[in-house]
Formats: C-alpha cells, structure tokens, sequence
C-alpha cells in the first residue's frame, strides 16, 4: 500500500458516499457505494479477501469519493458513475449499461415499457431504478395489477393477457380515454407510496375469494400482495422531474480555491467535477469568474443554474440566457449545500495532503541533511551513466529541489571521450562536462551531488571536482545490492558506509532519487539505442529517406523482418519491386548485428 494511499485512508469522513477506485495510468477501476465511506474503503485494505478482490486491490494505486447525503443517493451515482467509466471491474453492474426507467406512453393506448433515457415526449417516467432487474420486477408487478396493452402494436383480435384480466384488449373492445387516465393516476400513486391502499383493496378480494371457496384465486392474490410488499421494500422510487441543472458551490482557505459543480440531467446527478486552483481575490468574486469562464469555454448552460449565497451574479442570467437561482430552501438548496460540503472536503484533503507531503519532502531532506552534517540540500543533482558492453554510452542527471524532481531541469549526455564499457571514466567525463557549463555560466551549484555508485565512482567525481574544476562539494554515492536495491551510502572519502535507517524519510528520498536518475538513463539508453542500433543499417541504403525508413520499420518491425520479406510484402507499403530488390541486397550484405524489434513509439517522436 503506497504512502498516498495511507494519507488519503486517514482523512476519510464518517458519512454516505461513492468512491471511485483507480490503476496506475489513472483510470477508474472500480466504482462502489458505502454507508460510511472510512469503513468500506479501509476494508479493501486490511484484512483477508477472496480472489476476485485480492486481484482488484493489487492494481488500485488511488482512489477518490463523492460525499452524499443518504444511501439512496449513493446508489444513484454508483450506478450512474459505473455507465461513465464502465470500470473493468463492475461486472455484474455493468451488465445493464445504463440506468432504466418505466415508462407509461403518451399513446391513445398507452403501455408501460422500460426505457433508458429520458425524452421530453409528454410520457411518465418513473425511476431511477438501482438496475434493469429491478425495473423489470416492478414492471411485471404493474403488468399485472393493471390491465394496459402489452403488445408494441395492437393485434387483429384479443390475445391470453385479456383472457387472464391483464389486458383491456383495446384491439377489438372500446376503451374510454378517462379509463387510462384513471390507471395513470393509479400508477403514479403506487409507486409514490400508495401501494399500501392497493395492498388493502387485494386483501380484500383475497378474503371474499377464500369465502367463496376460489382457493387458487385466494392463493393469486396472496402471492400478489407479499410481491407488491417484495418489490415496494427494495424500491424508493419517486417520479423524476426531468430538469437538465448545473449546482455549483466553492470552499476557499489558505489561497485555495476549490469549485463543485454536480451536473443534474433529467433529475438526477449523473457526474461531479471538481476544481482546486490558487485564488488572490475575494473568494465569491474568483468563484464568479471560474464560472463565467467555465461557459465561455463551451459547457452548454442547462434549464437552470443554481449558486450559493452571496454571490454576485446579476449578469450572468442574462449573458447564459439560464435561470441562475440562489436557493433558500428545499431540494435546490439541498444540492447547493451538497456540492458545498463536497468542495469543503475536497478542499481540506488537499491542504493535509499538502501538509503531509511537505511534511515528508522537506522532513526527509533536512534529516538527510542532519546525516551528512551538511546544510539542508535543498538542491539536490544526481548522475548515471547506462549502456550495454560499452555500446552507446549515455549519462543522465535529474534534479530534485526541496525533495521534489524538477524535469525541467534534467540532463542527458552522450558519452564522447570514453572507449569500450569504463564507468569511472564515463561518470568523470559528465561530472566535468555539467560543472564546467555551470561555472562558465553562473547557474545554480547543488546543495548535493548523488552519484548512481560505490567509492570507485565516488573517487572518480571527487577527483574532477576538486582537482581540475576547484569546487568543494558535498557528493555521496548509492551502493546497489545483488537484488538491485538501495543498500549503503557513501559520503565523500570516508572508508565506512553512513548509517542510515532503511525506514527513514532520509533513506526513501534517496532511494526515490536513485531510482528516477536510473530511469531516466535506460529511456534515453533505449531511444539511443533504437536510432544506432536499428536505423543505421537502413541509413545506408540508397533510395530510402526518413519516411520509407519510419514505413519499413512500423511495417516489419525489425531489420530482421526487412531481410526475411518477400517482394510481395513490400508493394502493401508502396515500394516498387526494383527498390526492394535493392534494399533486399543491401541487407544480406549486412551481418545480421544488434537485431531487435523496433519501439514503434519512439519512431513516432
């Protein structure tokens, strides 16, 4: 479990939610809901798990939460956040693709069908429904409790549903407007809580039938009755009021500006956004500007736009051509104070994580400091040098200012002078070449050389340093184990290692050093490699330029492909018979040397 991952488990709030889990290129992995967010998402992280979510925790690398005000809510979002992502690991929600809904047809003879997006068609939708089994369990329910056609077009003559009492059989028998808009109305109150009157009209009929003797009728109605009890249990369902809503809300401290914006289409929250920038004026006045901004940009401006208090926004109603309200009260207030506690939270992360972070970097680098009896090394250089059996010999130093990597500043170099594989040799030539361009012109001396290496490369650096460059700086060396991992460190000429703990902020910051110089050598080892290695043999060829060289390579893959290729696979590329036949004979006179499949990407560079 990361660093960032244990900050971010300990500022979890104690309320409903959605948390959304994420893999190492930043995409959403997984979506859930809890009742309280510390608890459910600290359980992915202690404790025992079965297969499928020891496999969902082991690619989770971050993960960030939407608070909400119940469950339901949660349920809501979940589900709308899984038809967004569609992350891998939803499986059995990601079946329905999207949120369903019933819907009773503005039709001369309406039907109850279930339906994925709302349409403004004069229809009643009822929903949003958790899943499309849900939706259909209540329609079936419906289906039976009230006699609409079920049939997409009307039939010739009456069908088993009129038959059985779930049919008014409008093919062949008349039916009067008035009797649909009762059932209507019915629909519309059962499922806004007045199932418990159709509960008491069933048992009713259930009673006369058992006095009657109609056993198997008693029994249909009983099952009927415990299914609208089964159903209206697991549903909430309320009728939605269709209205496309933009809610914004702002949290300001500490020069922090954080921006909420809940995007409401057809009444219900479908995504979040949030915005956490650096702000110099009166908060309401910089909120005020990110949203004017935010529409200039090109969002489309919903029915309606809801803002805080206390925010000036006289001219943004008429610019947008919306309704910009500032509720007092009710559903739309509640949205507002939703987003406003979201920003707040978010808001609060952020300046702990920050507070964590610096905590962590400059920690790490004044401890480092207080290890090598030197001033805090603010600025930090560090040097590798990469190649393979002395071929292509390449160096690279990255910067770290205040324990955090500056790429701007990095470095790389081609090694010139030194012949075949000599490291010391490779490690002088850079040293001198940096530090020579810095004296020449005036930039910054590091506060901290670390050097990629043991005491011989520690030697070489001194030796350049001190004696034909004059300069007096603090340079330590990382020794590798035999696993490759950080294991001593080596400070200027003393004979023993320094003793540092391996759990120190010190020892993580330079291990984290070591570890982004030495990357950042190989890529440039390999991008190096590819051009010499690879392309060389095709520079020589005559008729070939860069761009029927970049064809071949993307085509074939390799200069080994190219040598093995018939005439044939040449044409799908555009070169003609006598060309190939010239390239072919120019590569089998070529010893097939430092062969390799090419890295596709870096052509494209």
């Amino acid at each position: 479990m990361s660093q960032l991952i244990q900050d971010k488990l300990q500022l979890l709030p104690d309320k409903p939610g959605v948390y959304l889990m994420k893999d190492v290129r930043g995409q959403v992995i997984y979506v859930g809901k809890a009742k309280v967010l510390k608890n459910r998402v600290r359980s992915y992280f202690t404790g025992t798990h079965d297969a499928k979510t020891q496999l969902l925790v082991s690619n989770i690398v971050d993960f960030e939460y939407i608070v909400t005000d119940t469950v339901v809510e949660a349920l809501v979002l979940e589900c709308n956040l899984i038809k967004q992502y569609n992350p891998p690991y939803n499986i059995m929600l990601r079946d329905d693709k999207t949120y369903p809904y019933i819907k009773l047809t503005n039709e001369s003879h309406p039907k109850l069908e279930i339906v994925r997006r709302v349409h403004h068609d004069k229809a009643k939708y009822f929903g949003p429904y958790p899943n499309a089994t849900a939706a259909q369990t209540t329609k079936k329910l419906l289906d039976r409790l009230y006699p609409l056609r079920k049939c997409k077009t009307l039939k010739k003559k009456v069908c088993l549903y009129y038959h059985i009492g779930q049919c008014l059989a409008p093919c062949e028998l008349p039916v009067e407007p008035s009797q649909y808009q009762t059932i209507g109305k019915e629909i519309t109150s059962f499922l806004s809580g007045g199932h418990k009157e159709v509960q008491a009209d069933l048992q009713k009929k259930m009673e006369e039938a058992a006095e009657q003797l109609r056993f198997e009728r008693a029994r249909e109605l009983r099952d009927l009755i415990q299914s609208i009890d089964k159903v209206m249990e697991e549903q909430k369902v309320t009728v939605t009021d269709r209205v496309d809503r933009d809610v914004f809300a702002f949290a300001a401290d500490r020069g922090l500006l954080c921006v909420q914006v809940f995007y409401v289409r057809s009444g219900k929250l479908i995504e979040r956004s949030v915005s956490i920038v650096r702000h110099y004026n009166q908060p309401e006045e910089d909120f005020m500007s990110f949203v004017e901004q935010f529409y200039f940009h090109g969002a489309k401006p919903p029915q309606e736009i809801l803002l805080p208090d206390g925010v000036p926004d006289q001219t943004l109603a008429e610019w947008l051509h919306a309704k910009c309200l500032q509720p007092k009260r009710g559903l739309k207030r509640q949205l507002v104070d939703l987003a406003r506690k979201n920003a707040e939270i978010a808001l609060t992360e952020k300046l702990r994580l920050m507070e964590r972070d610096m905590d962590r970097t400059l920690g790490a680098v004044q401890e480092l400091g207080e290890v090598l009896a030197i001033p805090t090394p603010m600025r930090i250089e560090a040097f590798d040098n990469s190649n393979i059996q002395g071929t292509d010999p390449v160096a690279a130093m990255v910067v770290f200012i205040d324990g955090k990597p500056v790429r701007q500043e990095y470095r790389k170099y081609k090694i010139r002078t030194v012949q075949g594989p000599d490291d010391y040799e490779s490690m002088r030539e850079v040293v001198r070449r940096r530090y020579q361009r810095v004296l020449r012109e005036q930039l910054p001396l590091p506060d901290l050389i670390v050097i990629d290496g043991g005491k011989g490369h520690l030697r070489a650096v001194l030796d350049v340093l001190e004696n034909e460059l004059d300069l007096e700086l603090p340079v330590c060396g990382l020794a590798k184990n035999d696993r490759h991992k950080t294991s001593q460190l080596f400070f200027r000429d003393e004979d023993y290692p320094v003793e540092l703990d391996r759990h120190s902020q010190a020892f993580y910051l330079l291990e984290r050093i070591q570890e982004e110089v030495h990357r950042y050598a190989i890529s440039f080892h390999r991008q190096v490699r590819s051009k010499t290695g690879l392309l060389s043999v095709l520079d020589s060829i005559p008729g070939i330029g860069p761009v029927r060289k970049k064809a071949l390579l993307k085509h074939f893959g390799s200069v080994k492909a190219i040598r093995e290729a018939s005439l044939v696979d040449f044409r799908e590329i555009g070169i003609g018979d006598h060309l190939a036949r010239v390239i072919l004979n120019h590569l089998q006179q070529k010893p097939p040397e430092n062969e390799q499949t090419v890295n596709t990407n870096e052509l494209q560079k």
